[in-house]
């Protein structure tokens, strides 16, 4: 059997499909069933049963999946809103919940692939998997880098396969339930598909207008990788998952421009409250990837933000 929590999410849910076209069906999804919004996400998939994430942690404790052979453990449940300011929230969900289940995984035998997120490296330049270039902006990094410190702590210790993945920016198929958390080229889509032109931020951070930098990842890239981990349970450690390349959002604005043959970009003022916890620059380092043995090619926005919005117009 596979777990995947957060599996009716975003990355989740491509993480289930993408299991289904290998022919996996024995999957548990952990999600909040309540979220009619995220459910759509799942109506192609084939699994096991839906649990409710609170659910599924009492059921660590009371042996019901103790008979279970459990095989890998995908753990992309969080709460992912960078502008959640609970903190005691944020770490019990963030936080806590990994670490029971991840001790929960070494018990069982079970690989553990978690998703972290390249916010732990807060306004840095430099995005290489250690402590020194890692300062998280926001309560969301906090608790990820929290936890990824943990993990540097266990993995010497590790009898079973434990890997963590910093997602950059991840776009395309099923993140239509994330609202404003979703990906540029989603609310840019949005925009142009209601008769607006796409609006982007005006310059901040010494960068022009539109020029704010980011790796943008295709979530069929994100995916694959997670795939490949799956495949090759000898490798082991943090991983930052992007595609080695940053591009600006204009690049991104003119890929969805380009598909829908029309529209110009607007810059709009930079909001007063993302000041200080915003990230205008973002670039995977890789090295440590691709050292792991993962040698797949990366979509950049040209190739990646058209095959997202083909797939987002079929399923209007």
């Amino acid at each position: 059997m596979i777990i995947v929590t957060g599996g009716a999410g975003f990355i989740g849910s491509n993480i289930v499909r993408a299991l289904n076209e290998r022919g996996r069906e024995d999957i548990l999804v952990v999600d909040e069933p309540g979220d009619e919004a995220k459910l759509a996400n799942l109506a192609d998939c084939a699994c096991l049963d839906l649990v409710d994430k609170d659910d599924f942690l009492a059921s660590l404790d009371d042996a019901t999946l103790r008979g279970e052979r459990i095989e890998t453990v995908f753990h992309e449940g969080a709460c992912s809103s960078t502008t959640e300011w609970d903190a005691r929230y944020m770490l019990a969900n963030n936080y806590e919940y990994s670490r029971r289940l991840l001790h929960f995984s070494m018990e069982h035998g079970a690989a553990f692939l978690y998703a972290s997120s390249a916010s732990v490296y807060g306004d840095g330049n430099v995005f290489r998997e250690s402590c020194e270039h890692e300062a998280p902006l926001n309560i969301y990094g906090y608790s990820k880098f929290l936890f990824d410190q943990y993990v540097r702590r266990i993995l010497p210790q590790a009898v079973t396969q434990v890997a963590g993945f910093r997602y950059f920016n991840v776009y395309g198929p099923r993140e239509q339930h994330k609202g404003s958390m979703a990906s540029v080229a989603s609310h840019l889509d949005g925009q142009l598909g209601a008769g607006g032109n796409p609006c982007l931020f005006a310059g901040s951070d010494g960068y022009a207008d539109g020029e704010q930098r980011r790796d943008f990842i295709h979530v069929d890239d994100a995916v694959a990788v997670n795939l490949w981990f799956m495949d090759h349970p000898g490798r082991c450690g943090i991983f930052n998952v992007g595609t080695g390349r940053c591009q600006s959002f204009n690049e991104v604005a003119q890929a969805v421009i380009g598909w829908h043959g029309r529209g110009a970009v607007e810059y709009i003022a930079f909001p007063d409250t993302l000041r200080g916890c915003y990230q205008s620059y973002t670039e995977a380092d890789i090295s440590a990837l691709r050292a792991a043995g993962y040698a797949a090619p990366f979509m950049p926005v040209e190739v990646g933000v058209p095959r997202y919005l083909d797939w987002l117009h079929r399923h209007d």
